[in-house]
């Protein structure tokens, strides 16, 4: 049984907007702990999952040091390769 596509393969299989990514990207910055978040209409990403998941967005959301623009770009990277559920 095939995987379940990423984010970024639903992007550019044009099922999820680079609008929906980036309010997705807002909603970790602000509550990072979000395990139910819709997009693309049929689908539910865990954000919480995505980035505890992804080793190199955790630690720099968890650094001080690390800008908000970098922290950014690394949770819009876990996102990306985050698989969501259907719903």
């Amino acid at each position: 049984m095939p995987s379940p596509p990423t984010i970024s393969e639903l992007r550019k299989a044009g099922e999820i907007g680079d609008d929906e990514i980036d309010a997705a990207v807002d909603v970790v910055m602000e509550s990072p702990e979000t395990s139910a978040y819709p997009v693309g209409g049929g689908h539910l990403l865990n954000l919480a999952l995505a980035v505890q998941t992804h080793d190199p967005t955790a630690r720099a959301l968890a650094d001080s040091d690390r800008s908000e623009k970098f922290k950014r770009k690394m949770a819009r990277t876990a996102i990306l390769l985050a698989r969501p559920d259907r719903r």
